[in-house]
């Protein structure tokens, strides 16, 4: 098993798939066979009409782009890609690059830009390294994901904690009515939950929190009542 394949298998549930924008077809036909071996799904598309239409009818992990092409400028056919699909990959092959073309490459978010001709392990490697990154951004967003998930589980668990208190803690009641967010000091609450707890914001705890009980809602009508006056 190839380091390739290993990395396949480790990062992806199926095998990522790979689209490769190429008008030549020996170039075309010589990549799908390496990167198939490689343990890639891989589709050819000779034009970026074509290239276009693939993305349309199916999910793709990376694009494989020449920049010449018959019909479109492979550089339109990437940023309407990186527009439409972000989180899809690209590494561009092309006989005609210069800085000025890869510098705006590198702008729009391609991950690797190789000039023609370019050998089996160079191709390999920049696509393994893009499906690399890839995977990591990945992991970072479900980090991220899960993080948020875990601070609004907190924010209710701790608003609901404060209203459960204002219903059989007459002095805590008297101190939040008093001093508003000065009595939640001892309580993990973003300053969007102090807010609404002291202003009696039902649609931002109903948001947030859930319908609230009969005992936590009697501090948030009193709370609406003295606004009210």
């Amino acid at each position: 098993m190839t380091a390739l394949q290993e990395h396949t298998q480790r990062n992806y549930d199926m095998p990522p798939n790979i689209l490769v924008m190429e008008d030549d077809l020996n170039v075309a036909k010589g990549l799908e066979m390496i990167l198939s071996e490689a343990g890639y799904e891989v589709n050819l598309a000779g034009t970026g009409a074509l290239a276009m239409q693939a993305f349309n009818e199916k999910r793709y992990d990376l694009l494989v782009a020449d920049l010449r092409l018959p019909d479109i400028d492979g550089m339109e056919v990437i940023k309407q890609v990186k527009s439409d699909k972000p989180d899809t990959e690209v590494v561009v092959i092309t006989g005609y690059g210069t800085t000025a073309t890869a510098v705006e490459a590198m702008k729009i978010g391609v991950h690797d830009f190789l000039p023609k001709p370019f050998t089996d392990d160079q191709i390999k490697s920049a696509i393994n390294e893009a499906l690399i990154t890839q995977a990591s951004k990945a992991e970072d967003n479900s980090v991220k994901r899960a993080k948020t998930e875990e601070e609004k589980l907190i924010q209710k668990r701790e608003v609901s904690q404060v209203l459960n208190r204002t219903a059989e803690d007459a002095e805590f009641w008297k101190d939040l009515m008093e001093n508003g967010s000065n009595a939640l000091e001892d309580y993990t609450l973003s300053m969007e939950a102090k807010a609404a707890i002291v202003s009696g914001d039902l649609k931002w705890i109903n948001e947030n929190v859930g319908e609230l009980t009969q005992k936590q809602l009697m501090f948030i009508y009193k709370r609406l009542e003295r606004e009210a006056w």
